[in-house]
């Protein structure tokens, strides 16, 4: 599916996305990223199943008020000790499959939220 924006912005914008891929500004990504306002990040984490504190740390260490979680084709949430990290840190976490982080990022961005989507395809 192709998103298009509104009208032209500095900030990443997802503009379409697949099962396995997504589309930063016109950009294809086919590996686990993280995705703020105004840069990309490689992902270390391997997979959901594979997710672990450290993956949780990484996402607590950006500064952003919320992170989406986008799990793959379809939603699946994480344990709460991996997640404990954005708990104390007073940080939203929101999950969901990887095609609605990707619309509900560029929602928030948008807004001018800091927010980020971290994105696992498997």
């Amino acid at each position: 599916m192709k998103l298009h924006a509104s009208g032209p912005s500095a900030a990443n914008a997802v503009t379409g996305y697949g099962d396995d891929y997504v589309l930063v500004n016109g950009q294809r990504h086919e590996a686990n990223l993280v995705l703020l306002p105004d840069r990309i990040l490689p992902w270390e984490a391997r997979s959901f199943d594979a997710l672990t504190e450290a993956d949780f740390l990484f996402l607590k260490n950006l500064a952003v008020e919320i992170v989406l979680l986008g799990t793959g084709k379809r939603q699946r949430f994480p344990r709460p000790q991996l997640t404990a990290p954005l708990a104390a840190a007073r940080i939203g976490l929101e999950v969901m499959d990887l095609k609605a982080a990707c619309r509900t990022f560029n929602i928030l961005v948008a807004e001018e939220r800091k927010v980020a989507v971290a994105l696992l395809f498997q």
